[in-house]
């Protein structure tokens, strides 16, 4: 990676997926029936790859996969990736790089767990988070609708998240903390996948990244 220039970026990271609250996968087993299907939703809050900012564009991933994605020996995560289509060319080509984990950081070991790429599209990406983390959507029009809920209790206090902390499958990396929700939406048609998963485990996580090392 002699060729890769410094880069770095922070910002919020959602999923919504087809297994059970409280998501096997954080916790580096198997997902709910042994098989997922889910989407992964970035928002670049502010970042730099080389001199070329990258503040508030988005990436979005929808992927299906069976078995213990974290244990596997090879990729067996079938993923189709969706860029910002407001990226000029060199903030596409930065996020080409980084999300597809050419250009080092957390997510050159997270893409070892790809295994076929259906394709890689330029596209408009809405997405939200609430500042209190009462909600997360994002959207892709005739493409992917997702929308999630904290998740609380009867015995949650009022205001406050239910959490994770020291997860062993983060998606984003070690020493973030996942914060739990309930996905009120996950519809997706893209890239061959089709399916309606609503009610099912969503999850907020931030990330903080570097590269090339």
């Amino acid at each position: 990676m002699a060729d890769i220039p410094k880069w770095w970026m922070k910002g919020d990271w959602f999923d919504v997926c087809s297994c059970n609250i409280g998501c096997p996968c954080k916790f580096a087993q198997a997902p709910t029936n042994n098989k997922c299907e889910g989407v992964l939703a970035y928002h670049i809050r502010e970042g730099e790859y080389d001199d070329v900012r990258l503040d508030g564009l988005n990436v979005m991933g929808v992927l299906q996969f069976e078995g213990n994605a974290w244990t596997a020996e090879t990729g067996i995560v079938d993923v189709g990736l969706f860029l910002d289509e407001r990226a000029d060319e060199q903030q596409r080509e930065a996020l080409q790089l980084v999300f597809s984990g050419q250009a080092g950081g957390w997510m050159a070991e997270f893409a070892k767990l790809f295994g076929e790429v259906r394709g890689i599209e330029s596209v408009p990406i809405t997405f939200e988070v609430a500042d209190d983390l009462a909600h997360w959507r994002a959207e892709i029009p005739n493409k992917v609708t997702v929308l999630a809920e904290a998740l609380s209790g009867p015995t949650t206090p009022p205001g406050k998240r239910v959490e994770l902390h020291n997860a062993p499958g983060s998606e984003t990396g070690p020493g973030q903390v996942v914060t739990w929700g309930k996905a009120n939406d996950n519809h997706v048609d893209a890239y061959g996948f089709q399916w309606d998963w609503a009610g099912k485990s969503s999850a907020h996580i931030p990330f903080d990244w570097t590269g090339p090392a």
